[in-house]
């Protein structure tokens, strides 16, 4: 089974992800992207490769980044720890010091007991599979073996936060200045840096999910869990609630009745901002084929163009870059402004859907109105052949009928999961009745065909 999975290697703490594990990735990271031209340049002057390391509050989080840390260091590679920090900031502060590498301990949205590993590259991008996979063989061979003072050395990185912060507050083209916000940081890895950063942009701030013990994270708050920030947002008359996920490479909002704006809505009020502002490259935004349908009408509204990519922002990011497009994202809440990070950033989202409520003087439900959100329904099909789904003539048959009888009002995806076993069934509907409904005779008919 492959190590790496579609977001780094993930798993349970000390269970498939142990301080052994930790260690040989990371010497094994230290052989393979100490290959590389500029790596090799550096070392021929005598000077050690540098690699920048954080992870979010989970408990896990210190055996495994002091594995990390050793297995870097004993390869002889200079660690900068930067502490507790979002994912993104990882990502950028990679680039800002101009470091090799960098990994961020995290496991995302995932309840506690879990944890994960991820490897960016110089410049704060994402591994491609390929590297991926170099990685995982170099595991099972040598490692490198400096002594002396040849092996590495781990430094605090003292000022991580302050760059980060600072980064983000240049990026704005409007400060949020009568505007009042309350953060659901998720007892993660923006509970200090994600509040700070929204006051010194000029809002009034409430917090909530920003008491990390090691053990809550993500627990019934942030962008999986909205109840509470919704009903935070009513009670004190805030203006907009902006939820992260355990490392704040996520936001989705709430408006000031309550209402949920998805990654979809974000990505929509952004695009068409950026348009008008001139900053939306060949007026393109980047989308998965799991946005809802009401985003690409809303674009085509707007004359803007969208392209689709299979799911998972990696992939979003790759054809950003292939086509040098400046927005793009998914409806989960991963979206990724190319122009300030080389990754999905929730801080970096929720302070530009913030400044656009206070440039625009609008309400985020003014904002809003530019999409009209299809119905959707998603049902996922457990005890099923999913390598199967797309060769099985009746399915396809079936999935044919649906989108012929939705026509131009709807839309239907079926697709096998790529991390879980089961296929998943995606339909869209101009109501939730018709959506329920073709969803439901579909998941049928995949039962049936593709039962185990």
């Amino acid at each position: 089974m492959a190590l790496f999975g579609t977001d780094g290697v993930r798993g349970l703490a000390n269970g498939i992800l142990t301080a052994d594990l930790a260690l040989s990735l990371a010497q094994a990271t230290a052989v393979v992207l100490g290959q590389g031209r500029i790596a090799t340049a550096r070392r021929a002057t005598g000077k050690r490769l540098t690699a920048v390391i954080a992870r979010d509050p989970r408990v896990s989080g210190q055996f495994l980044s002091a594995a990390v840390e050793a297995g870097l260091a004993s390869s002889g590679v200079d660690v900068l720890d930067a502490g507790t920090l979002p994912t993104p900031a990882a990502a950028y502060l990679i680039g800002d010091v101009d470091a090799d590498f960098g990994v961020m301990i995290s496991a995302s949205h995932n309840p506690a007991p879990d944890n994960g590993i991820k490897i960016f590259a110089r410049g704060g991008v994402k591994l491609p599979d390929a590297v991926e996979q170099r990685i995982e063989e170099a595991m099972a061979g040598e490692k490198l073996r400096p002594t002396g003072g040849d092996v590495g050395r781990v430094t605090r990185f003292s000022d991580a936060e302050d760059r980060y912060v600072l980064h983000l507050l240049g990026s704005l083209p409007h400060r949020l200045d009568g505007l009042h916000v309350v953060l659901d940081c998720a007892h993660g890895a923006a509970s200090g840096v994600s509040p700070e950063t929204f006051r010194n942009a000029g809002a009034r701030v409430t917090v909530i999910g920003a008491d990390p013990d090691g053990l809550n994270i993500n627990d019934g708050v942030g962008s999986t869990h909205l109840d509470k920030l919704a009903a935070e947002v009513v009670r004190v008359g805030a203006d907009v609630g902006i939820a992260h996920d355990g490392d704040a490479d996520r936001c989705l909002a709430v408006d000031a009745s309550g209402a949920v704006v998805d990654g979809d809505q974000i990505m929509a009020i952004l695009a068409v901002a950026m348009k008008q502002r001139g900053r939306l490259h060949q007026n393109t935004l980047v989308a998965t084929v799991m946005s809802n349908l009401g985003l690409h009408r809303a674009m085509a509204d707007n004359g803007i163009h969208v392209e689709t990519t299979g799911v998972g922002d990696r992939y979003v990011l790759e054809r950003m870059n292939e086509g040098n497009y400046s927005l793009g994202g998914e409806q989960s809440g991963h979206v990724i402004m190319s122009a300030f990070a080389t990754t999905g950033d929730g801080l970096l989202t929720g302070l530009h859907l913030c400044a656009e409520m206070a440039r625009q003087r609008k309400t985020l439900a003014e904002l809003a109105s530019v999409m009209t959100v299809f119905p959707q329904v998603l049902i996922n099909v457990t005890g099923v052949d999913r390598s199967r789904v797309g060769d099985d003539e009746v399915v396809q048959d079936a999935v044919a009928a649906a989108t012929a009888r939705l026509g131009l009002s709807g839309r239907v995806l079926l697709r096998a999961s790529g991390t879980e076993p089961l296929v998943r069934v995606m339909v869209e509907a101009s109501t939730a009745d018709v959506a329920a409904e073709v969803a439901e005779r579909l998941a049928d008919v995949v039962r049936e065909r593709l039962a185990l």
